[in-house]
């Protein structure tokens, strides 16, 4: 069973667009510890809500881990971490930002408690409702 992920990007920087288009992409630029250990804990097989951050703020694809343990190819010093990801599928609806905020049932995910986080951890129960927000 896969481990569950919100990999996060400004979409003006790297969108999901861009991530159909490459068909597959290193992760990497990371330099939060938290996010660093999400990341270096990530499995080939590991599924990612793609959420584009600053703009949209939503959950708009799911990515899934097809590299894990690699080093960040942009740190000179290799201590920070990145995988690569390929997308599976763009969401039927996009799910919101406030959509998340508002839903009680995932208030304790990373993405609301650790607002900043850029690699967060989703509970398999978390990854449940966020797609079945995504149908509706």
């Amino acid at each position: 069973m896969p481990n569950y992920w919100l990999i996060k990007s400004e979409p003006f920087k790297y969108s999901w667009d861009d991530l159909i288009k490459d068909k597959e992409e290193v992760w990497d630029g990371v330099r939060n510890h938290r996010a660093k250990n999400n990341l270096a804990a990530m499995e080939v097989g590991d599924q990612c809500f793609f959420y584009h951050s600053r703009e949209g703020l939503e959950i708009v694809g799911i990515a899934e881990v097809s590299v894990a343990g690699i080093t960040d190819p942009t740190d000179p010093t290799g201590k920070w971490a990145a995988v690569k990801v390929k997308p599976v599928r763009k969401l039927k609806n996009a799910v919101t930002l406030k959509q998340i905020k508002a839903e009680p049932a995932l208030a304790e995910c990373e993405l609301i408690r650790l607002g900043r986080l850029s690699v967060a951890e989703i509970t398999p129960k978390e990854w449940k409702k966020i797609l079945s927000m995504s149908e509706s």
